[in-house]
């Protein structure tokens, strides 16, 4: 038995909570990556996967071995990642998170940072808020770029790099269509956003909570027309159906040229949500990180950040 692959298959398996997912992931086949992790469980002499019809979680004894897996294959990474880099030219993976309304600046900001180091393999995954902390706090992850608002409420010791606000614009389908890109229209009230059908995101996603405090602020009550925890969902029930919605700069940012579209920024009350990028603040980063690091903190990508999440100018 491969000691590092068997424990790969078995971070694979907690990754995706499914037997086959996991295989799929991992280019093997199903039987495979049973065989290996029944092999494991010899290795140690206990119980780590409850199996049933389906995956049902890990033992207690699993737990630990997880955990112990989850260190081990970081450290087989920062080794890797050490020997085969130089000072300039940093080589291997970085696994980076953002919340789904932040994904457009996190595309951007790996994407430069690929551009820059063409030797740095980025994977970037869209998580709730909650996925996003945990995955940080198992070492999953090795960078997340969320709402810091959170960051009180969490016991994972994160440390945070500012990155932009987001500011939030109700969008809607234009009355009469221009060339040209987006329609800027005029300030408009929450409480008067309330009034119209809204497609929004689903109450589970942070964001929605940010919107919902919002209203209640405005001391307005809102039934959403349609609900969803997928973005796309948002921009794509406007362009095709009758409902408006919320979203925030990053997601309008993506809309620019769409002349079929208007945009009004929401006010009374004024919502400004700082967005970071966040790491563990125990972990040594690895090669690929440092050098996200040192991209995060460069003014002309802080600057850029702001153009495409708040301000919206190229």
């Amino acid at each position: 038995m491969n000691l590092f692959v068997a424990l790969r298959y078995l971070v694979a398996l907690d990754d995706h909570k499914h037997f086959g997912r996991a295989a799929l992931a991992c280019h093997v086949t199903q039987p495979a990556l049973s065989n290996a992790l029944r092999a494991l469980e010899e290795h140690y002499g206990c119980a780590i996967v409850k199996r049933g019809r389906s995956f049902e979680g890990f033992s207690a004894e699993g737990e630990r071995v997880l955990h112990s897996a989850r260190r081990m294959l970081r450290e087989q990474e920062l080794l890797d990642q050490d020997l085969k880099s130089r000072a300039d030219a940093p080589q291997g993976h970085l696994l980076v998170g953002a919340v789904p309304t932040a994904m457009p600046i996190a595309a951007r900001f790996v994407a430069l940072l690929q551009r820059r180091h063409p030797g740095i393999l980025p994977t970037l995954r869209s998580l709730s808020s909650i996925e996003l902390e945990t995955g940080l706090d198992q070492l999953a992850l090795d960078l997340g770029l969320g709402y810091t608002e959170r960051m009180a409420d969490t016991r994972v010791p994160l440390r945070q790099l500012p990155q932009y606000t987001e500011a939030y614009f109700l969008v809607r389908r234009a009355e009469v269509p221009v060339a040209g890109g987006l329609q800027m229209g005029p300030p408009l009230p929450w409480a008067e956003a309330a009034r119209l059908p809204l497609c929004l995101l689903s109450p589970e996603m942070h964001n929605r909570r940010i919107i919902d405090r919002a209203f209640a602020e405005a001391r307005a009550e809102v039934r959403p027309a349609i609900e969803s925890n997928s973005t796309l969902t948002l921009v794509t029930a406007v362009l095709a159906g009758s409902v408006c919605s919320v979203l925030p700069g990053a997601l309008l940012g993506t809309v620019l040229e769409h002349g079929g579209l208007e945009a009004r920024p929401l006010s009374h009350p004024e919502v400004r949500i700082p967005i970071a990028f966040m790491l563990h603040s125990a972990s040594r980063p690895s090669r690929t990180l440092e050098a996200a690091l040192q991209l995060a903190q460069e003014p002309e990508w802080l600057a850029q950040a702001a153009r495409h999440s708040g301000a919206l100018r190229d």
